[in-house]
């Protein structure tokens, strides 16, 4: 479990690096809880916006007592938290979520992400290598300033693949056009990755045919993000072989690839537990 707290969290900083706002928050009684592919979420100021914002966290500094948030602006909730100042105050929840799997010990492991879903890559990068393992980097967006992570998965590693579609950063394509090919070269045995599903989709599928496995962070819309109102739920095969919905708050953002039914996101599939008491509507 992740244990989270809820504090008042101190703006250090706000950093505009692209396309996107990174914010340096005061928090030492969640920074040292923080594992790579955990999430937090802010409370918006206006008290017109009830629902909470949720990001994943780039980075924590248990000794600095710090968590670092990158945010997209989608809306006007989070457009309001992207124009915080140093000295604001937010209200923070973190730890949230289950994170990415770390090895006992030395693997190969490829990281993939698109957009800001780079944001969680670098302390994973960082905490495989610490622990004597090899990484390498697949870094994809529509285009260059939509990016995120880059330098600094190049300070981790020479193996980082920049990939945008309009070619205004390294190879111009899809960031799993070259996914086949990294997880040959370097031997991965695991591949990490965030991003909007369609990408997870697909980087599962190839991961899964070279018979490597795949753990991914879905980047699902949490209205709670605490486990309570259903709103963030995905049909996922169970150890047990039996499929069901889970909450991707609570037992995600990260899931096994192989056990997450992607084709059937966004239905109701008629051989869920629980499908018939739900009349089998999508």
């Amino acid at each position: 479990m992740a244990h989270p707290v809820q504090t008042r969290a101190e703006v250090l900083s706000r950093t505009a690096e692209g396309s996107y706002h990174r914010l340096v928050l005061r928090a030492p009684q969640a920074a040292p809880r923080v594992r790579p592919g955990h999430f937090a979420t802010l409370a918006c100021a206006d008290s017109g916006r009830l629902l909470r914002r949720a990001f994943t966290i780039h980075r924590a500094d248990p000794e600095a007592g710090t968590i670092e948030l990158v945010i997209a602006e989608r809306g006007e909730g989070t457009r309001e938290l992207a124009r915080t100042r140093v000295g604001d105050r937010l209200d923070l929840i973190a730890p949230l979520g289950t994170p990415f799997p770390l090895p006992d010990g030395p693997v190969s492991a490829l990281l993939v992400a698109g957009g800001y879903g780079g944001a969680p890559m670098v302390a994973l990068g960082e905490e495989i290598r610490r622990r004597g393992g090899q990484v390498g980097f697949i870094l994809g967006a529509a285009s260059a300033d939509r990016l995120y992570g880059v330098e600094q998965a190049r300070a981790i590693t020479q193996d980082v693949l920049v990939v945008t579609e309009d070619g205004s950063a390294g190879l111009t394509g899809r960031v799993t056009d070259p996914l086949a090919q990294a997880i040959k070269a370097i031997d991965a045995t695991v591949v990490h990755a965030c991003g909007p599903m369609p990408v997870l989709r697909a980087v599962t599928a190839t991961a899964l045919d070279l018979g490597a496995r795949c753990h991914t962070a879905v980047e699902e819309a949490m209205a709670c993000g605490v486990g309570i109102c259903m709103t963030c739920v995905l049909p996922v095969v169970g150890a047990d072989g039996v499929s069901r919905f889970v909450r991707s708050c609570t037992d995600g953002p990260v899931f096994d690839g192989a056990r997450v039914r992607w084709g059937d996101i966004g239905t109701v599939p008629p051989d869920l537990e629980g499908a018939a008491a739900m009349g089998g509507q999508s």
